[in-house]
């Protein structure tokens, strides 16, 4: 199976570990891996600040960069960014030149988590990780791209993991991108209730599928000294697995 990599700007800038984690979990799963070199932005951060004409070419580029390797499948390891993908179509549609290559980015696009759960059908990645834990829902990834299910389906799978309850963890972090910088002040009140939320749950290790949510709410844990690990689920996966213990489901779940 051939997968092209999306690799995102928060991730391929910032937290480059990630993208080598879930590389390495694709490619024990058997996938053929490729990154797309012409990528640069999916375009997320210039169309929710209304700048909607100005960020086409942007996404032209991002589009044909992903379509620049025959991939049967376009991974990535943000729900936020996968959604925005999965906007394309729409976004596109009176687009002569870009229209059919929009619609078929997003019906080969998906986030990580998604992926292996619904389409490879991943029950148990073979990962072990001894440590409390609590996960972080990004509103983008649950409400945009509306995929819930898949992270902790994978997570409770892994060895020696105890997964708690997050209170409220429907609520936003307060990054939202450009949000957090328009509205400093809101940004900050939200940020500091979920970290109240996630130090009450005793975890010492917070686990997401966004890394900008993880930047977030991980600024914030250091400006207030908490000593809680940050770790992209791709990380979760890849940490001391033994292949002895991967198991799949009967059937992936279709959605």
């Amino acid at each position: 199976m051939k997968v092209a990599i999306f690799s995102t700007c928060v991730v391929d800038l910032m937290f480059p570990e990630v993208g080598k984690a879930m590389v390495e979990v694709l490619e024990r799963f058997g996938c053929d891996c490729y990154l797309p070199g012409d990528q640069i932005c999916c375009g997320q951060p210039t169309y929710n600040s209304g700048y909607s004409k100005a960020t086409q070419k942007v996404f032209h580029n991002e589009i044909d960069a992903l379509l620049s390797i025959d991939a049967d499948y376009i991974v990535g390891p943000a729900g936020s960014c996968v959604a925005m993908l999965r906007e394309y179509p729409e976004l596109l549609k009176d687009d002569p030149e870009y229209a059919d290559k929009a619609r078929e980015v997003a019906a080969k696009s998906y986030e990580f988590s998604q992926f292996l759960w619904r389409i490879l059908g991943v029950e148990n990645a073979g990962a072990e990780l001894n440590a409390k834990a609590t996960y972080h829902r990004s509103c983008h990834m649950t409400r945009l791209l509306g995929e819930s299910e898949a992270p902790y389906a994978l997570l409770d799978h892994v060895k020696g993991l105890e997964m708690i309850p997050l209170e409220n963890a429907h609520d936003c972090c307060g990054f939202g991108g450009t949000f957090s910088a328009k509205e400093p002040e809101m940004s900050q009140l939200m940020v500091t209730e979920k970290v109240r939320h996630i130090v009450d749950t005793g975890a010492e290790v917070l686990v997401s599928c966004d890394m900008g949510c993880l930047m977030n709410i991980g600024g914030r844990f250091n400006r207030e000294g908490k000593k809680i690990k940050i770790m992209h689920l791709a990380e979760v996966l890849n940490s001391n697995v033994d292949e002895s213990r991967i198991t799949y489901l009967k059937h992936a779940p279709v959605k």
